[in-house]
């Protein structure tokens, strides 16, 4: 969480944007993140040469050992003019940005080729078309001196600061990509209890939320307890110190994220790096495109322990350059459909995904969208669905979702279902907090989930299973997949959940006749002794 004031100074240089003529929160979000970044790479060879002066050791340089070199330094340049910082930072600093681990060390001394990129990740990729959009100079020099006063030292803390900038986020993308609100998406991260041994997947990451959640949630569980500290609001924080022998791992093999919006790719990539993660794959990729069998062949099928994703419900897709192997499992142009089939056929034998979908997935009548749930009974462990209230996604569409809960292989028993009527917040374009009883079903969901799958993993007998979850008038029940099978595969919940009606008790037709002619008899004589009145 964020203190006060930082909020204040971001909400204070977003008004300064606006005024300043640039509207686009993206092209807000993604212009601080230019400076964020620029201020991340000077702190990094600043430790660099702190522990090369403490052990003689040399190290690798992300800026040459020249004036003009050092000049490219966040510490160097920060303090310019207005005009000269403009005219430097678009001319000499932004296009180093995307040279950075292209050059070798014969020509410049900063190491060997690629060293620097793999040290951080696909940076001169996403910063290729980085440009200096604020045009106004008093504007950038406020965006300067706001990014050179937050605490950029604290990893949770740069997590935080990023995520309350894509809360910013109101609109939706072309292609239908908006921003998963973060307690779905914790939710979701929550139920499916990633570990730091896994590798993990979004294959439509857009800003990388889940992905950076991930991280955070992984920090909060492998964190100890003297570790913990507080800041002066009270909000804790997680160093996640416990996780140091899987750092590698985490850095380099666990996060891979694929979109193919450039935009989206440079602000994934950087709410990573905030989040403390250098070398995540945040690749440039059309997921459902023939072309990821031979960019990413490994990654294409049978690859990861977990996906989470929320992909593109809407989009034209041109089925001649569609994933062909996609096509072979669900014959359709429904993007929702075949990222479905992608998931299934990205994962590793036992990996698990949870992915939000429209409801018109589960209850589709057509040949593809039965073809594809009887894949998901049949032929894997459909384990849970958890119904959305309508407005979960507004301001951006107000489309009815639920939350898809596989692991890939064997054959599903049974399917556990969650009717969720409230996620803490008003379903209106507002979206404001609620407090009070019935508020929100997510922690609920989340604990009857836990239970469930205990039980599961305890292999407990099925009538033990039926008697805690058989009652379909409650919110958490199960549903046998024969009864699934015998009704076309259908998954809304709506066909399944039993709805108890209480018996309305009215008084007989007379009585009610008899008291309106008394209350007519009233009316008359008042009538009358108003006339005598007169």
């Amino acid at each position: 969480m964020l203190t006060g004031p930082i909020r204040n100074d971001i909400d204070k240089l977003w008004e300064k944007f606006w005024t300043g003529g640039i509207t686009n929160p993206l092209t807000v979000i993604e212009q601080i993140s230019y400076l964020l970044f620029a201020r991340m790479l000077d702190q990094q060879e600043e430790t660099a040469e702190r522990k090369s002066k403490l052990t003689g050791k040399p190290f690798t340089r992300l800026f040459p050992d020249t004036k003009e070199g050092q000049l490219l330094r966040w510490k160097n340049f920060k303090n310019l003019s207005g005009k000269e910082l403009h005219k430097h930072l678009k001319n000499e600093v932004y296009p180093y940005f995307a040279k950075l681990g292209q050059y070798s060390d014969e020509q410049d001394g900063i190491g060997q080729e690629g060293s620097t990129q793999q040290a951080l990740g696909h940076i001169s990729e996403y910063m290729q078309d980085a440009d200096l959009e604020i045009k106004n100079e008093s504007v950038l020099v406020a965006a300067l001196e706001m990014v050179d006063s937050l605490p950029l030292n604290q990893s949770d803390v740069k997590g935080d600061i990023y995520e309350y900038l894509l809360s910013k986020l109101t609109t939706a993308g072309i292609n239908g990509q908006f921003r998963t609100p973060r307690h779905i998406i914790d939710a979701m991260i929550e139920i499916m209890d990633p570990q730091p041994w896994d590798t993990i997947c979004d294959p439509s990451c857009g800003t990388a939320g889940f992905l950076a959640r991930t991280m955070e949630y992984l920090n909060r569980k492998h964190s100890s307890p003297e570790a913990i500290w507080e800041d002066e609001e009270g909000n804790k924080h997680y160093p996640g110190d416990l996780l140091e022998n899987y750092r590698e791992h985490i850095n380099e093999d666990m996060f891979w994220g694929l979109d193919f919006d450039s935009t989206m790719l440079r602000v994934s990539s950087m709410n990573m790096m905030l989040h403390g993660v250098n070398g995540s794959n945040i690749v440039y990729q059309d997921t459902l495109n023939k072309s990821i069998r031979e960019n990413y062949p490994k990654q294409e099928e049978n690859f990861f322990d977990v996906i989470l994703a929320n992909p593109p419900f809407k989009g034209s897709l041109d089925e001649t350059n569609t994933n062909p192997e996609l096509l072979s499992m669900v014959k359709t142009k429904k993007t929702e459909l075949l990222f479905v089939a992608h998931i299934l056929r990205s994962l590793k034998l036992g990996g698990r995904a949870a992915v939000i979908v429209p409801d018109g997935v589960l209850f589709g009548s057509s040949k593809a969208h039965q073809q594809l749930r009887q894949e998901l009974v049949e032929n894997n462990q459909l384990e849970g669905i958890i119904s959305l209230p309508s407005g979960v996604f507004k301001p951006y569409a107000g489309v009815s979702t639920a939350i898809l809960l596989f692991t890939k292989g064997g054959n599903t028993e049974r399917v556990w279902f969650y009717d969720l009527q409230a996620d803490g917040y008003s379903l209106d374009d507002k979206r404001t907090p609620l407090k009070g009883e019935a508020s929100n079903d997510l922690p609920d969901a989340i604990e009857k989930w836990k239970a469930y799958r205990q039980l599961v993993l305890d292999n407990v007998p099925a009538e033990q299973i039926q008697a805690q979850f058989g009652d379909k008038t409650q919110k958490a029940f199960v549903v046998d997949a024969a009864d699934i099978a015998s009704n076309k595969y259908d998954l809304s919940i709506n066909r399944y959940k039993e709805v108890v009606y209480e018996e309305e008790q009215y008084e007989d037709p007379k009585v009610i006749l008899g008291k309106l002619m008394a209350l007519e008899n009233e009316i008359m004589a008042d009538l009358k002794e108003l006339e005598g009145m007169l």
